[in-house]
């Protein structure tokens, strides 16, 4: 009789998960990824959501207006964290570009400009030179700009993100990496809403867990 209890207990509770799992509005390795060996965030009391981004890509490009809007949305424990996509080449130039600003406190002025300019002004921003006669009407010099893009605080962030392009193993751009956890590509989620709405459930559901 116990032997028949136990069962029964245990086909419950079974089915209690399968209804729990059909329930969920979306599904790991098919919605989203999730990573075998969770990637470091920057701040442990809070759910970090990373975008891995390129500026020359133009869905990145796409994205951008979407992700910064949705981003001022974002609770107090949830934090937001752009990292460059270090896939070598004109990928790293242009990280290198973005831990520049951000060393600068130039950032937040200057990241949407950097897209439109690569993709309405069809300015590539490939070197030095082509950046610093950019960035001159948001008063960067030239001197402060080299002594940032050589600067050693610049280089280990870019390190970093290499690092941390390796533990999401993300392939392609722009792709979301919730809590060091999960990642959201395009193709799984379908849209870019769909990827904020992927998000924000890894989001709770990692609120829930804490």
């Amino acid at each position: 009789m116990r032997a028949l209890l136990s069962v029964g207990l245990i086909w419950l509770l079974g089915s209690f998960g399968m209804v729990q799992a059909q329930d969920a509005p979306y599904q790991a390795g098919v919605n989203y990824v999730v990573l075998p060996t969770p990637a470091p965030t920057l701040d442990p009391d809070k759910i970090e959501v990373s975008e891995l981004f390129w500026y020359g890509c133009p869905h990145c490009f796409a994205f951008q207006p979407t992700i910064h809007e949705w981003s001022k949305t974002l609770p107090e424990d949830v934090n937001f964290r752009p990292v460059p996509a270090m896939f070598g080449g004109e990928w790293n130039t242009h990280g290198q570009l973005f831990y520049t600003l951000e060393s600068l406190g130039k950032l937040d002025e200057t990241h949407d400009a950097v897209f439109n300019a690569i993709h309405k002004q069809n300015n590539k921003l490939k070197d030095q030179e082509a950046m610093i006669e950019f960035l001159e009407p948001y008063g960067i010099s030239e001197e402060d700009f080299v002594k940032a893009w050589d600067s050693f605080g610049v280089k280990s962030k870019m390190n970093q993100a290499e690092q941390l392009a390796r533990a999401y193993r993300a392939s392609g751009v722009p792709c979301l990496i919730v809590n060091g956890k999960y990642r959201i590509e395009g193709k799984m989620a379908g849209s870019f809403e769909n990827m904020l709405k992927i998000a924000e459930y890894l989001v709770e559901q990692e609120r829930q867990a804490q």
